[in-house]
């Protein structure tokens, strides 16, 4: 098995794929899959279960090996999961500051904190929070170091609807200001619409199609589309 280097990218680009391939056993689940992704660029990633999106991602962490093809990302990009995975026995801080190993860790964890509206609970212990302020600690924890590249697996699926709202304004805020690529694997297309600036469909191992978000936008008309694209009809009275 042979696995792609990885490089650094250059500046104005948060990561590069280009003719990936991923296969288990006879079956390709990444196909040739080419792909650019730039800095302060939101690009959501949709496509039916078992299509490879989550693969896509996992190898663009560093996470799986390829088959061929090349990658061109950060060595450790941030990753946030569905699960926030905090570790129980340090503080929100420590969390946050994990892998930092240098003074001044708790002054960054602090601002990294502050800046998703938890500044106040450095000390508090995660078994404290509720499903939406563990995410923040995730976000913090994964901004923190000011990533080129942040890459997003469904980390809004469990929380309820109001909450999913809040997350959705918080982390455009912050990649506004933070400016990394941004790559959101979800299978809400209403998520994908609000967040992205780029919509990709993937299909049969490849990329399918590749939307522009221009907006302001005509949201349903976007949906129908999508919906189209994914085999799932759209309702009309």
């Amino acid at each position: 098995m042979n696995v792609a280097p990885r490089a650094s990218a250059p500046l104005e680009t948060a990561a590069v794929v280009a003719g990936l391939v991923r296969a288990y056993g006879e079956r390709r689940v990444l196909d040739h899959v080419d792909l650019h992704i730039a800095r302060g660029e939101f690009v959501a990633l949709i496509g039916r279960s078992g299509c490879g999106k989550t693969t896509l991602l996992r190898a663009l962490a560093g996470l799986d090996s390829i088959q061929g093809g090349r990658i061109e990302a950060p060595r450790t990009p941030a990753v946030i999961f569905q699960e926030h995975r905090l570790l129980p026995w340090k503080s929100l801080w420590q969390n946050v500051a994990l892998g930092l190993g240098e003074p001044g860790a708790r002054d960054r964890a602090s601002a990294a904190l502050e800046e998703v509206g938890l500044g106040d609970r450095l000390d508090d212990w995660p078994r404290t929070l509720s499903g939406g302020q563990a995410q923040r600690v995730a976000l913090a924890r994964a901004l923190v170091r000011e990533p080129t590249l942040l890459l997003l697996d469904e980390p809004f699926a469990a929380l309820d609807a109001l909450t999913r709202i809040q997350m959705h304004r918080l982390i455009k805020r912050l990649v506004a200001k933070h400016r990394p690529g941004v790559l959101l694997v979800t299978h809400d297309v209403d998520e994908a619409i609000n967040l992205a600036d780029r919509i990709l469909i993937m299909r049969g191992g490849g990329l399918a199609r590749d939307l522009a978000v221009t907006r302001p936008i005509d949201a349903a008309d976007l949906r129908a589309e999508l919906l189209s694209e994914l085999g799932v009809g759209v309702e009309t009275d």
